[in-house]
């Protein structure tokens, strides 16, 4: 499966759009992880367990997304974006969105 923030494939051409596909996840702060923020904060850098969760939130809507473009038989998902919004106060969704299409070479 191809996934790119592009509108096309270099050498390939679009025979037929599918439609958008999505995946998103939402994600809850863990008390732990806020404890361990603050005391960043203090200091600064790097808060490594935000990171984390936020690539593994990525991750996973990025594979639900493809998961949708599969089961319609689509061969790449093209002008794919990134979503975040607050939800609740201690939670976030990372939504991931593209359209999903067929190809055939040039």
């Amino acid at each position: 499966m191809i996934v790119s923030s592009l509108n096309f494939v270099p050498g390939k051409k679009v025979v037929n759009s599918l439609g958008i596909v999505r995946g998103n996840t939402i994600r809850a702060r863990h008390l732990g992880r806020d404890l361990m923020a603050g005391l960043k904060s203090l200091v600064g850098g790097e808060i490594r367990e935000y990171t984390k969760m936020i690539a593994e939130s990525r991750e996973q809507s990025l594979d639900r997304m493809t998961e949708e473009a599969q089961s319609l038989g689509a061969d790449a998902i093209l002008n794919v974006r990134f979503s975040t919004s607050a939800v609740m106060r201690s939670a976030a969704e990372i939504l991931v969105y593209g359209t999903a299409v067929q190809l055939a070479d040039e």
